[in-house]
């Protein structure tokens, strides 16, 4: 077993940066895929409590959602089909997980693949975190940098992928702010 394979990967988020900020908004120092997963988690963390979801498989889901960027970097859905997205980002997952002891390769393949079908509580709610937390950081943006002007694009994917109310409601006060 070889955890330290594993630990590099992930510290190795810190020097990925979101793609999507620099195509999109031509950001020259965006947050990192790590700074996005840390905000993620925090969101997860306090809403999962407050909701009584099951936090603990809502934080591992979190933390482990954008783990093979880590090895193929921040993929958007403008350079590839979501299937090729999907099938590079499993291989990636596999190998980086590869070398951990067979019970938490089990338990985080099991995860892994919960999110990947999105067809579960937690799996759907973590995806909307990852777009909250996205909404939310573009706000940030526009208010902290004076040449960011369309944020909307952000906005609209966020808007079009949550559901849960309690989200919602995030969202709308998110966007409700100056």
């Amino acid at each position: 077993m070889d955890i330290l394979d594993f630990l590099t990967y992930s510290l190795n988020l810190k020097n990925v940066q979101r793609q999507g900020w620099i195509d999109k908004l031509s950001l020259e120092n965006p947050e990192s895929v790590a700074d996005h997963s840390y905000s993620m988690a925090i969101m997860a963390m306090i809403i999962s409590d407050l909701e009584n979801y099951d936090s603990e498989k809502i934080l591992k889901m979190t933390l482990l959602h954008d783990l093979a960027e880590s090895k193929i970097g921040d993929i958007t859905p403008e350079q590839m089909t979501p299937e090729n997205k999907m099938e590079i980002e499993n291989k990636a997952f596999d190998e980086i997980v590869g070398k951990l002891p067979d019970i938490l390769q089990s338990q985080y393949n099991q995860i892994w693949k919960e999110y990947q079908d999105n067809n579960t509580k937690e799996s759907q709610f973590v995806h909307q975190i990852d777009k909250l937390e996205m909404a939310l950081q573009a706000k940030i943006y526009q208010k902290n940098i004076e040449t960011i002007d369309n944020i909307e694009p952000f906005l609209e994917s966020a808007k079009s992928s949550i559901t849960d109310e309690k989200l919602k409601e995030l969202f709308t006060k998110i966007i409700d702010e100056k």
